[in-house]
């Protein structure tokens, strides 16, 4: 079983910022990809930001120049540095670990989701 333990959202004026943590533990073979995926009342499950593996990022295009991603190099935890929010930034964040369960299974990992809320 795979575990994600999400932390550092909260309440920031606009302009503000936050960063999110994200801690995974448990029976993992070998990691695939960590990101963030956001998801407002009324609204779908967005992904946000994306590490692979082998570096590579992938960010929607309303959070470029303003978010980053990174990772530790055991790839057990994500970070998502979030700077310049704007109130449509508000939702709530989920941590996602795709990862290989053995040599052919790979599963996807969600966390419990923490709230960010940007208002003045």
């Amino acid at each position: 079983q795979v575990q994600l333990v999400e932390s550092g959202g909260g309440l920031v004026q606009p302009g503000g910022s936050l960063r999110l943590s994200c801690a995974a533990s448990g029976d993992i073979f070998r990691p695939i990809a960590m990101g963030w995926y956001r998801q407002a009342p009324g609204k779908e499950r967005d992904l946000v930001a994306r590490v692979t593996a082998g570096q590579s990022t992938d960010y929607a295009d309303s959070v470029k120049g303003r978010f980053a991603i990174s990772k530790n190099n055991a790839m057990n935890t994500v970070y998502l540095q979030m700077d310049n929010l704007k109130p449509e930034d508000t939702a709530t964040y989920y941590c996602n670990l795709r990862y290989y369960s053995d040599y052919v299974t790979f599963l996807d990992a969600w966390g419990q989701g923490t709230l960010v809320t940007v208002s003045s």
